[in-house]
């Protein structure tokens, strides 16, 4: 039998059920590792669980011109899950602006990279152990090897393994580095290259993931030499991919051996230059590889922070720093 309930108890402050916390508020880890200048947190749990159904949409297959070999993913990442991945990513990651010399017919140039850069990863020579230390895969003992000590190596962060594993699903290719880009406005760049680098091994697979700003992608292919048999063979096209927040490329076969693209300057104002991250994941084969990359990514400079206030990377506190650094 139920019981009546009394005039007190109607007039009686209900109590509140406790509401059930949303899965983008709880608490998330943090990557360390001796080598990072910070701890770098782990993604919301509502990114990372979707990240691994992705892609949203299936890959176009890009092949019809010589020695091109592209899957476009348009999009990978669904729009509203690229613009928080952006902003998380930008807030949370270590960048650098690394500065070199190089020579160029004979004289020393001093090279500032015009866009923010970091990298993880290792190459498959060795591995991480628990701990965080270099092993190498065939004898188990820990690495000590001058490529590692000039650049100490640092493992991939969960924020951007978690892509990794869904892009070596979707692709069906591994990686072990991850490269990451800022281009803080139009004016940050980067010139025609191809990534076939001997370290990479023949028809290296590179996924290049981007995030913020709409910028485009040009390709073209290197000078063909003249061909008397095929005298009236049509060369290949420039291509141009205005890459969306929220784009894939895969770039597979012999595509870097044959092809040059870069990231050209966008010249006057426009709407969406408010910053864009590009993710590259590739594999490196030898030691060589990973000194390269933590040589042209990392360096020896200062670390730079996204400073929410002033809308722009800073360079990070002194505690930040690696030793050495002013």
């Amino acid at each position: 039998m139920s019981k009546k309930r009394t005039l007190d108890s109607f007039f009686a402050p209900s109590v509140k059920k406790p509401r059930k916390e949303d899965e983008s508020s709880e608490t998330v880890g943090q990557s360390t590792h001796a080598n990072y200048p910070i701890p770098i947190s782990e993604l919301p749990i509502s990114i990372s669980k979707e990240l691994s159904s992705l892609p949203a949409r299936p890959g176009k297959d890009m092949n019809d011109q010589l020695d091109l070999d592209l899957v476009y993913f348009e999009p990978y990442i669904p729009s509203y899950m690229a613009k928080d991945l952006f902003e998380f990513l930008r807030s949370e990651l270590p960048f650098y602006r690394v500065e070199y010399d190089i020579k160029r017919g004979g004289f020393q140039t001093h090279i500032r990279t015009p866009r923010y850069t970091t990298v993880f990863g290792l190459d498959e020579t060795s591995r991480f152990d628990d701990d965080g230390s270099v092993i190498d895969k065939k004898s188990g003992f820990k690495v000590v090897d001058k490529l590692y000590q000039r650049y100490p190596p640092r493992p991939i962060p969960k924020c951007l393994d978690d892509l990794r594993r869904s892009a070596e699903t979707a692709t069906d290719c591994k990686f072990n580095f991850c490269l990451v880009n800022y281009y803080a406005s139009g004016t940050d760049s980067i010139s025609f290259h191809s990534d076939d680098e001997r370290f990479l091994g023949p028809d290296p697979a590179i996924a290049s993931f981007s995030l913020g700003a709409r910028r485009d992608f040009l390709m073209k292919h290197k000078p063909i030499p003249p061909d008397n048999e095929h005298p009236d063979r049509p060369q290949p096209k420039q291509i141009k991919l205005p890459l969306a927040s929220g784009d894939m490329i895969l770039m597979r076969g012999r595509t870097q051996s044959n092809w040059l693209h870069s990231i050209p300057k966008r010249t006057g104002k426009n709407a969406e230059d408010g910053g864009r991250i590009n993710i590259t994941f590739r594999r490196a084969m030898v030691k060589e590889g990973t000194d390269n990359y933590y040589n042209y990514n990392v360096g020896t400079g200062p670390v730079y922070r996204w400073d929410k206030t002033m809308r722009e990377m800073r360079v990070s506190s002194a505690k930040d720093q690696p030793k050495g650094t002013s």
